[in-house]
């Protein structure tokens, strides 16, 4: 299993990158490839100061050792090893009228000291950042995420969907992150579902990111922004930052684990401000998006 989804992410990587490119229309992705000095290491490619994104990440990695003492802690285990592969995603556009995303699709095994597999589970998901609210974008992205969930169970998408209003919640600001997506974590072989099928939702999951995003992506990149567009888009990214410092599990689990500081820390916009005490002005868009954030939307209602 390992072996066919690490092949899968690197694929996908070159897909996404390649479509990426393409929407930007002048940057293109620096690659660069890393070792983990206990086992394992990744390809990170970023692309910077494009014509549509600022800054943005679309990093894979396969990692593999002792279990360092932390995540044994963590994860309620003694003396094991595991080996954990994934592709992780975040891409801060240029201008205010067109979201931010993340993704995420990984796969994580655990051994005893005979080498074996004593645990193994799929994780992942897509959700999407805006600074100002395009309801038809919203409902899109949202029906594409039902669209994949619906080919392997009827019951996944308004599961997931929960599962990631509750995972990307800055807790410290009463608020979300975004407005969501999927979020699914320690997928499991069951009576009802096992490994393979698990590995033929979380990749149906994957092909269907280019789709949810891209053509958001097209429709807003041409929009007129105003500097204080600019302004509020620089301090909704604070929230960003926040969330991924002090709640992302993936940024702790690869601190925790020696990950490579620059691939980890990708995720961060490049330019952010924080305003003490910042409200926006009453009945205005930005103030719209923050009463959408205070309580998740059924966007397919």
């Amino acid at each position: 299993m390992k072996e066919q989804f690490y092949t899968y992410i690197q694929n996908l990587q070159d897909t996404i990158t390649a479509a990426l490119e393409k929407a930007d229309g002048k940057a293109v992705f620096h690659q660069d490839i890393w070792e983990r000095p206990e086992g394992g290491g990744g390809r990170t490619r970023v692309i910077e100061n494009g014509a549509v994104f600022e800054k943005g990440g679309v990093n894979i990695s396969a990692v593999h050792g002792p279990l360092p003492a932390a995540m044994q802690t963590y994860f309620n285990v003694g003396d094991v090893d595991f080996f954990a592969c994934g592709l992780s995603l975040v891409l801060h556009p240029k201008n205010p009228m067109v979201p931010t995303v993340h993704a995420n699709w990984r796969y994580f095994e655990m051994y005893d000291k005979d080498g074996n597999v004593i645990n193994q589970w799929f994780g992942g998901g897509q959700d999407l950042t805006p600074y100002y609210l395009f309801e038809e974008d919203a409902r899109h992205f949202h029906q594409v995420c039902k669209t994949a969930c619906d080919k392997h169970n009827p019951a996944f998408y308004d599961l997931f969907k929960k599962q990631c209003d509750a995972y990307f919640w800055n807790a410290h600001r009463e608020e979300a992150r975004g407005i969501g997506g999927l979020f699914f974590d320690h997928c499991k072989a069951t009576e009802t579902m096992s490994m393979e099928q698990w590995y033929a939702f979380v990749t149906e999951v994957g092909n269907s990111f280019l789709e949810a995003y891209l053509p958001i992506v097209e429709k807003r990149k041409i929009l007129d922004y105003t500097p204080e567009n600019r302004t509020w888009q620089e301090i909704r990214r604070g929230r960003y930052v926040e969330f991924n410092l002090v709640h992302d599990k993936g940024t702790l689990f690869g601190l925790r684990t020696n990950g490579r500081i620059e691939s980890i820390l990708m995720s961060l916009p490049p330019h952010v401000q924080w305003v003490y005490d910042h409200h926006p002005e009453k009945d205005s868009p930005e103030e719209q998006l923050l009463s959408v954030l205070k309580t998740p939307v059924d966007w397919l209602k």
